[in-house]
């Protein structure tokens, strides 16, 4: 005997019926008609809610140290303050597929060692010498440096010194959870024990080269720590070869140096110099960027929003939105984005200038 079900069947057709009568007839089989919704689903250029927004430095810091009385980083976790993108309240996002905060450690805690799904950077804004460990390997921090912990890597923060540290956490958590592939787990111990002397990892694979027959575990970088140091002389190493870029001033990516691509694979990082006086031309593409000012002071055009901008300050730019910058003192801003993924996905586009035609 065949099975029945009490599922609807269409009825006759009726010329007196509605659309709107359709519709209700189809959703509770759980379907509804693209027609309707096809113009906002596919549309001809990006549409973000991602809205320009300037955090400014002098002005969160105070509530960032009020933070170190309301909770401690033992019983936070992480005690980060979220710079969650006023387009998208309650979201936890700066853009639609980044998270961003700024996390504060005082002066001998530790933020226990735990291990996650998700991809992080850590871009210091304010401390000397502080650290963070990273599968065993301690890197110090200073004022500019970007470390690295790539998904499921072991690691913990400290801070032995006097003196708060402050850093910019950027993480790919929509990304990993429009996957629904999120994981934690946490380490028995506040901090993990160190099994690999400071430097290793520069030591073994930020010299064009690395060792014999390794085989790379993910597709992140196997160098965890870019000091300010170094990349500020390549930097100046570029200024006195005049190689300026209209749009861009002095720009490089920091990389993965076993394969040339991104850091990570989610989360792409970029370094830039503008000198004084400059101002690039109108820029934009689908990659949503985050800016922390790293030296200097200027300004930045989002769009039709202009933003002064001063050390340590955060500032986002949405995706297809152009931007200018020019410099009131020699300005270096770090950036970040998801562009290495939109890249490889092939989604990425750009405009350049004024043209209207992008690449």
């Amino acid at each position: 005997m065949a099975a029945t079900t009490d599922q609807p069947t269409a009825p006759p057709r009726d010329h007196n019926r509605t659309r709107e009568d359709f519709y209700g007839d189809i959703a509770p089989l759980n379907m509804t008609p693209l027609w309707e919704v096809m113009s906002s689903l596919i549309t001809p250029e990006p549409v973000s809610r991602v809205k320009p927004c300037l955090w400014r430095y002098d002005e969160v810091r105070p509530w960032l140290l009020r933070s170190g009385d309301v909770i401690s980083a033992k019983e936070a976790e992480r005690r980060v303050l979220i710079l969650e993108n006023p387009g998208m309240p309650g979201e936890s996002k700066i853009t639609n597929s980044l998270y961003a905060g700024l996390q504060l450690i005082l002066p001998g805690e530790v933020a226990p060692s735990h291990r996650h799904a998700q991809s992080a950077l850590r871009f210091i804004v304010e401390g000397e010498g502080a650290y963070t460990a990273v599968d065993g390997e301690r890197a110090s921090m200073s004022r500019g440096d970007l470390i690295l912990t790539p998904s499921w890597t072991w690691h913990d923060h400290g801070n032995e010194t006097e003196e708060p540290t402050v850093w910019l956490d950027g993480l790919d958590i929509p990304i990993v959870q429009a996957f629904e592939t999120s994981f934690v787990e946490r380490y028995p111990e506040d901090s993990q024990p160190v099994s690999r002397p400071s430097g290793d990892s520069a030591a073994r694979f930020g010299h064009n080269m690395r060792p014999f027959g390794y085989v790379a575990a993910s597709g992140a970088s196997p160098v965890f720590s870019y000091p300010y140091a170094d990349y500020r002389e390549a930097l100046e190493q570029m200024r006195a070869r005049d190689e300026w870029d209209v749009c861009d001033g002095l720009k490089m990516e920091f990389i993965n140096p076993i394969d040339g691509g991104p850091v990570m694979p989610t989360i792409s990082c970029f370094v830039q110099l503008l000198p004084k006086g400059f101002a690039t031309d109108p820029y934009r593409s689908t990659a949503a960027s985050v800016y922390s000012v790293v030296d200097g002071e200027g300004e930045a055009v989002i769009g039709e929003q202009a933003y002064d901008l001063h050390e340590r300050d955060v500032i986002v730019v949405p995706s297809w939105v152009p931007v200018r910058f020019s410099a009131g003192d020699d300005l270096v801003l770090f950036s970040f984005s998801d562009r290495g993924i939109q890249q490889k996905l092939g989604l990425w586009r750009e405009q350049r200038g004024h043209s209207p035609g992008s690449g």
